[in-house]
């Protein structure tokens, strides 16, 4: 199955400076309260993925595509 490309790349780099945001507030929140951050680090994770496979499930959903044309390969 091959996923057509959604995620352009500013989208991208968004999405990694908000990971690893996640990840250090994760972190930072690690004893004082143990569930939000597990919740941060799988945003984290999801949001990496996403930027390095190029595609967001949610963005075809909505028909939302952030590509430029010649990204879209």
């Amino acid at each position: 199955m091959k996923l057509k490309k959604n995620v352009g790349t500013t989208d991208k780099i968004v999405r990694y400076v908000l990971s690893a945001l996640l990840v250090i507030g994760g972190v930072l929140l690690l004893e004082s309260n143990l569930v939000l951050s597990i919740v941060m680090f799988v945003f984290a994770v999801v949001l990496t993925i996403t930027a390095l496979v190029s595609f967001c499930g949610l963005y075809t959903l909505f028909g939302v595509s952030t590509c430029k044309l010649e990204e879209k390969k």
